[in-house]
């Protein structure tokens, strides 16, 4: 077997209209539907369109468990793509802090410059751009840079 693609990543959510708003609103996935399944849910997809369903949010309440803090095993957090270039990035984290959005951390990988935020159930984001002119796949090395502080 040979996986193809990362498809999709499904998170549990306390308040499925306070998810869905800043998936929505905030990151700018593109709703494929929202209601149920037999349960509170909704899948977005991206600007790509790339496959019928990148996100799926599950309703679960809001008494569910939170994540733990520190280190713990499980999901540390997913990656986005926002664009191409700093000033792409720039722009997103202007409409982070518009949207008063949690950001935690903002670091320069080389290959990518990142923003860290928390979604509003504490599920870490990081929010990325490939630094243009950076060639990771004729020198792999480069994926394991020390992580520098992010200038924008």
């Amino acid at each position: 077997m040979e996986v193809k693609d990362l498809g999709h990543i499904v998170l549990y959510v306390r308040n499925l209209e306070r998810s869905v708003a800043f998936y929505r609103d905030v990151l700018g996935f593109r709703p494929v539907f929202d209601g149920t399944l037999g349960f509170p849910a909704a899948a977005f997809t991206s600007a790509s369109g790339r496959t019928h369903h990148e996100l799926l949010l599950i309703e679960v309440g809001a008494d569910a468990q939170a994540q733990p803090s520190g280190r713990h095993v499980g999901l540390y957090h997913f990656g986005l793509k926002v664009g191409d270039s700093d000033d792409e990035l720039r722009a997103a984290l202007q409409r982070l802090q518009e949207a008063e959005v949690t950001v935690v951390g903002a670091s320069d990988h080389t290959v990518t410059h990142s923003l860290y935020i928390l979604d509003p159930d504490g599920n870490e984001i990081e929010l990325y751009i490939d630094v243009p002119g950076v060639d990771w796949a004729a020198d792999p090395a480069l994926v394991a840079s020390p992580v520098k502080p992010l200038r924008l």
